[in-house]
């Protein structure tokens, strides 16, 4: 089964897409960057007000790869309540000496999600030291949002590569990056644990617009029509 995340960036959002049954309420401020970060008072108060109905994950931000500073800011927004906390893996920076210092938080429990970029073509061997951090998952998503759409920035092997070495490695893999109605009969062959939602539910396909109630279940409705033929199959 692919599940559907769909990202949010208010309480009216989150209550929207809970209505309509997604997989995973993401939380995220678009206008802000690829990873924006919301408040950790709004995300507090989302994740009491979904109650558990749900799993939530929130992104910490665009952040560099500074140890320090994204420790600090995973543990603050692990500490919203939240089921998952996002982490973009951003170029340049001590991505080693993050990772290491992140297995502190892995070891307490704390769910860790890494997010690696499509328009960097990254190196998907960091998936080992990922796993040995101790993350729960890994996903591919997009910087920039103006440079195209994941299916037009990996190929069908590259695809197929990240989630074969993620699926090895026991990690939740997600994919996402500027998705659109058409990639997810695309995508979903590849059996990816989800797939990543904002702009395509949008109005007018806007990622810093508001959401549009019909476009969430037009998606919804296809993801459980694919995976319901996908179960009659097997």
């Amino acid at each position: 089964m692919t599940g559907m995340l769909a990202s949010v960036n208010s309480l009216a959002e989150a209550r929207l897409v809970l209505q309509v049954g997604v997989d995973i309420i993401d939380l995220k401020q678009p206008e802000q960057g690829a990873l924006g970060a919301l408040s950790l008072a709004d995300v507090k108060a989302i994740v009491a007000d979904v109650n558990g109905r749900c799993p939530v994950s929130a992104t910490i931000g665009d952040l560099p790869m500074q140890a320090e500073l994204v420790y600090n800011a995973v543990k603050a927004m692990a500490e919203t309540g939240v089921d998952y906390v996002k982490i973009g893996f951003f170029p340049g920076g001590d991505w080693p000496g993050t990772l290491d210092k992140l297995s502190g938080l892995t070891a307490l429990n704390y769910r860790l999600i890494a997010v690696l970029f499509a328009d960097i073509q990254p190196d998907f061997s960091i998936l080992t030291a990922i796993k040995t951090a101790g993350f729960t998952g890994v996903m591919v998503d997009t910087m920039d949002k103006s440079g195209g759409t994941l299916t037009q920035l990996m190929s069908d092997n590259v695809i197929t590569a990240f989630i074969k070495e993620a699926k090895e490695q026991s990690l939740l893999c997600g994919l996402a990056g500027s998705l659109r109605l058409a990639d997810v009969d695309l995508l979903m062959p590849y059996e990816p644990d989800y797939l990543g939602f904002r702009g395509a539910l949008c109005q007018a396909h806007k990622r810093v617009g508001h959401l549009n109630i019909s476009a969430v279940e037009t998606i919804k409705n296809l993801m459980s029509k694919n995976n319901l033929t996908k179960n009659r199959l097997r």
